[in-house]
């Protein structure tokens, strides 16, 4: 019969292993798999303040834009509209930098909103 040994980890592997369970789409059961060990093991070390990633660990975290709805006149009876008319079913954004952005039609969103984090960077 084989014996078992008990593992040490040091807070380092401790870390390591914790941060990996925060990728998009991974699991902490696949983690524990990974490494040969139970999950509530990483369980009890994600509650351990010393080994828990910090929340500014995540690359695309989301935030919260300003937004300003602008009501814009269809006709040009007015002097004060700025710009042309967005056609219906467009969208248009103004970035912080200074950039304008024209939507018309169908588009993706995720590609749309790594163009924004890019254009505002």
């Amino acid at each position: 019969m084989a014996r078992r040994t008990k593992r040490l980890w040091t807070d380092d592997e401790k870390r390591s292993i914790c941060v990996q369970t925060t990728g998009p789409g991974v699991s902490v059961a696949q983690v524990a798999r990974r490494y040969s060990m139970n999950a509530n093991l990483i369980f009890t070390w994600l509650r351990d303040p010393r080994y828990a990633p910090e929340a500014s660990a995540e690359p695309d975290e989301a935030c919260f834009l300003p937004v300003e709805i602008v009501d814009r006149p269809m006709h040009d009876d007015n002097k004060a509209a700025a710009g042309p008319v967005p056609a219906a079913g467009t969208i248009e954004i103004d970035t912080a930098g200074g950039h304008r952005l024209r939507i018309s039609g169908a588009y993706n969103p995720e590609a749309l909103a790594r163009l924004i984090r890019g254009l505002s960077g």
